[in-house]
């Protein structure tokens, strides 16, 4: 029985280092000048949507902090502005 553990453990150990080995390794420089604007544009792409998904947690966060009563001042207030937008738009046509 306690062969057996150790032989188990050790498969486990020698498949987790095999795997890992490969994913550490450095990615192949691009051959030509188109596949590496693509692999920049993809980066840009996954760094934006990682941020965009920060702001919209941070944003989250933010409001949820907020009382109940200043939710409700900010959000009468935004809706008085589009009003006040509104006709002032309006009035210049």
């Amino acid at each position: 029985m306690k062969f057996k553990t150790i032989y188990t453990i050790l498969l486990l150990l020698t498949i987790t280092m095999a795997s890992g080995c490969s994913s550490t390794a450095p990615k192949k420089t691009p051959a030509t000048v188109e596949d590496a604007q693509k692999q920049l544009a993809k980066q840009a792409k996954k760094n934006a949507k990682i941020a965009k998904k920060a702001e919209k947690a941070a944003h989250k966060r933010y409001w949820g902090a907020q009382s109940k009563e200043a939710k409700k001042s900010v959000k009468k207030n935004k809706k008085r502005q589009k009003r006040i937008a509104r006709h002032r738009n309006k009035k210049r046509k």
